[in-house]
């Protein structure tokens, strides 16, 4: 098995690490009780620790209001839409 594998756009490296058999049992549980694997919820812990999550949520929901804000636009009219620019 390769040690970089290409996800998302991103190369994987691997990483191994030593914990205590509570904090491994931990991790199991809770990547199980989330449905994803423990390699996962433990890059999303750090992710989230550094605040990628929330730059990449804040990223996907500007582009999302982008993408749709004709919509938005459309089904409140554009008084709201003025309103919210006045509000800025």
């Amino acid at each position: 098995m390769a040690s970089r594998r290409r996800r998302r756009g991103r190369a994987k490296t691997q990483l191994n690490v030593r914990v205590d058999e509570d904090t491994a049992r931990a991790a199991r549980e809770r990547a199980l009780a989330r449905g994803i694997g423990v390699n996962r919820y433990i890059e999303e812990l750090v992710r989230q620790d550094t605040g990628e999550s929330g730059r990449a949520f804040v990223e996907a929901a500007a582009d999302f209001m982008n993408q749709y804000e004709s919509v938005f636009t459309e089904e409140f009219g554009r008084d709201r839409q003025g309103a919210r620019e006045g509000h800025r």
